[in-house]
């Protein structure tokens, strides 16, 4: 089993920062990449970020350039920089993790979310 806890969610104005953690324990060598995803009101949830645990990153098309993932492989965490923030990234943001191969990230287990709402 692998365990999940984000952290850093919040309140802040239309091109503000906000820094968003995670930290997996448990199983943890069943994950080699960690990510997130996020879930806006009345929309699908999708994906943010990923990075495995050599460094690939992937980003959407939406984030390039504000955002940032990064980790700390000793402390089994993950990070999200979020600068230039919109009110479109208003949204819970859900920690994951889980295997990557070929190219494509299997995001199997997940934390219970952090709210992000860009509001003046």
């Amino acid at each position: 089993q692998v365990q999940l806890v984000e952290s850093g969610g919040g309140l802040v104005q239309p091109g503000g920062s906000l820094r968003l953690s995670c930290a997996a324990s448990g199983t943890i060598v069943s994950i080699n990449t960690m990510g997130w995803y996020r879930q806006a009101p009345g929309k699908q949830r999708e994906l943010v970020a990923f990075i495995t645990t050599g460094g690939i990153t992937n980003y959407a098309d939406s984030v390039k350039g504000r955002f940032t993932i990064s980790r700390d492989n000793a402390k089994n965490t993950v990070y999200l920089q979020m600068n230039s923030l919109k009110p479109e990234d208003t949204a819970v943001y859900y920690c994951n993790g889980g295997p990557y191969s070929s190219g494509t990230y299997y995001p199997n287990y997940w934390g219970q979310g952090t709210q992000v709402t860009v509001s003046s």
